[in-house]
């Protein structure tokens, strides 16, 4: 028979009489950093399943549409009978409608000069502004800036220098380029213009730059484009 006595449940272990205060304080610290841990978790969990104001929002339905209306417009000396919707820009005009895809779309904003077009021989962006503002106007795209059967001076000039690498900028600098010649030439001072109650003396490659400003190339091709409008602009003297 074993001489060994049960122990007694209000008695001790051993391994709880060898734990020591550094022991117990350590495993506190953890069930207090695992209590903390929950409760920062429970709002979190809370937050992800509360409905936010944006889904809220896109749950809403949507008006509907407007109505498409026509829309005559004057491209290249030829008149489009057009079916749109008051919000269609006349870059998309230009291009989804009338099938004229030689204007680019690029940073769609304003800022990069790729869907510059002619209307009435001022160039504007046409990513900014709706197709039905210019009903009546004379609209003329890069397809229109050569003649029947040659090029336009600036179209030769830009070939010549090889004014272009990849080629998307290049609609918009062509029309870009076309209006600074008229613009100049009518005497329109520029930011770099010595004197801009005075006619401009003469058109340097800091004037072709400046008024070439708003037409960003991104293969870099500025020095060749420059080159390219002053030569047309001599050729024309």
């Amino acid at each position: 028979m074993s001489n060994e006595r049960p122990l007694d449940p209000r008695t001790p272990s051993a391994d709880a009489a060898a734990s020591t205060p550094a022991d117990t304080s350590r495993r506190r610290f953890l069930q207090s950093a695992a209590a903390a841990a929950a409760l920062g978790a429970t709002p979190h969990l809370h937050a992800q399943n509360a409905p936010s104001a944006d889904s809220a929002d896109s749950a809403a339905p949507l008006p509907p549409p407007a109505p498409a209306q026509p829309v005559r417009l004057d491209i290249n000396g030829r008149e489009y009978a057009l079916q749109l919707e008051p919000r269609v820009t006349l870059l998309d005009a230009l291009r989804e409608y009338a099938g004229l895809m030689g204007t680019k779309k690029g940073c769609d904003r304003g800022q990069c000069g790729a869907c510059t077009v002619l209307v009435e021989g001022r160039r504007i962006n046409s990513c900014l502004t709706l197709a039905v503002m210019h009903e009546g106007e004379r609209i003329t795209t890069v397809e229109g800036l050569a003649g029947a059967t040659s090029l336009s001076p600036m179209q030769r000039a830009f070939i010549e220098h090889d004014a272009f690498q990849c080629g998307y900028c290049t609609p918009g600098q062509l029309c870009s380029a076309t209006a600074c010649l008229t613009e100049f030439d009518a005497g329109t001072a520029s930011a770099v213009t010595v004197d801009v109650r005075a006619r401009p003396a003469q058109l340097t490659d800091a004037e072709i730059r400046e008024r070439m400003s708003g037409n960003i190339c991104r293969c870099g091709a500025y020095t060749n484009i420059v080159a390219a409008v002053r030569d047309a602009h001599a050729a024309k003297a």
